[in-house]
Order: structure tokens, then sequence, then C-alpha cells
């Protein structure tokens, strides 16, 4: 196996190990015994844990972007879009929870940095999440209240499933149809 091809295995190990941990609560040691490799070698694919998490997380957002970008592809018209992306998003994290789980340890991550007084631990995540706004405020049309109200939805799907909420709760009664989880 390549360096590259084992610095891949070691984002997917890190975005398992940090959704189910996350920052604080995961060890490089978890995350070397997960992809089968020492944690020396791990350090000379990645100069710290920090850089670690950062990849991991800009995976997510880049991995999340791209199921947007597929589903806007599938979408007969433009008005399909954004049915078509609600209910991608919600096949996203129904079949791989850890991506919801990581998304919300991102969060939790980069606002307690920043409390602490490092802004830069965020300043990469920020960019991703940037591009992961941009592209669907195009796939959306470029249309500002339509993005904010996807982004927004998304976010509220985000707390619902993280708190367990299940599928016939009332809670999801006020959304579209394509976003309510089956």
């Amino acid at each position: 196996m390549t360096a590259e091809e084992r610095r891949e295995s070691v984002v997917r190990a890190a975005m398992t190990e940090f959704a189910r941990g996350g920052y604080n609560g995961t060890s490089t040691e978890a995350i070397a015994r997960r992809v089968g490799v020492s944690q020396p070698y791990l350090f000379r694919l990645f100069p710290n844990k920090q850089a670690i998490f950062v990849a991991a997380a800009v995976r997510c957002m880049e991995e999340t972007r791209d199921v947007f970008v597929k589903a806007r592809e599938r979408a007969a018209t433009p008005e399909d879009a954004l049915s078509e992306m609600a209910a991608a998003y919600q096949g996203l994290i129904a079949e791989n929870p850890d991506m919801l789980l990581l998304q919300m340890q991102v969060y939790v991550a980069v606002a307690s940095a920043e409390a602490a007084g490092d802004d830069a631990f965020g300043r990469t995540i920020r960019d991703a999440w940037l591009d992961l706004w941009d592209s669907v405020h195009l796939s959306l049309g470029a249309d500002e209240e339509q993005t904010t109200e996807f982004l927004a939805y998304g976010m509220l799907i985000n707390t619902l499933v993280s708190l367990g909420f299940p599928a016939g709760h009332r809670v999801w009664r006020g959304f579209h149809i394509a976003a309510r989880p089956e």
C-alpha cells in the first residue's frame, strides 16, 4: 500500500473515530489501531492529531457537498433540486450515521478551540464549509433565501436525528416530505 493510500485509510478511520469520540475523546492510538499501523507511522503521514482531525473534517464537508452536487445533477428541473438534495442528505445520514456525528463533533471542536483563543484551528474547516455553502447556493439557483432555508432545515434535521426523534414523531411534520425520515 502506498503512503497516499495509507493516508486515505487514516482519514477514513479518523472520520469514524472522531465521529464517535470527538476531538478530545479520540486518541491517535485508536486511529492507528483502526488502520492497522503504528502510532509513529501515523505521525509520518500527519504532523499531529489536529492535522488528522482537520483532514477528516474537510473530507466530511467535501463528501456532503458531493452528495448535494450529485443530487442536483439528478434533478429534472431546477425546482426539483431542493427535493433531490433533501432526499440525498437524508439518505447520507441514514446510511452513514458517522457523517452526521462527525459534523456535530466538528462544530463542537471548532467552537471549543475558538473559546480557548485558537481561531486558526477552524480556519480550514470554515473554508471547507464555505465551499459546501457555495455549492448548495449555486445548486439552488444562487438564491440566498433558499440556500439559507435549506441549510437551516439541514441543521434542524441534524439536531432531531442526533437527539433520536423517531420518524413518526410530530417534530417532523413541518418538513417537506422528501426531508422526512422514513
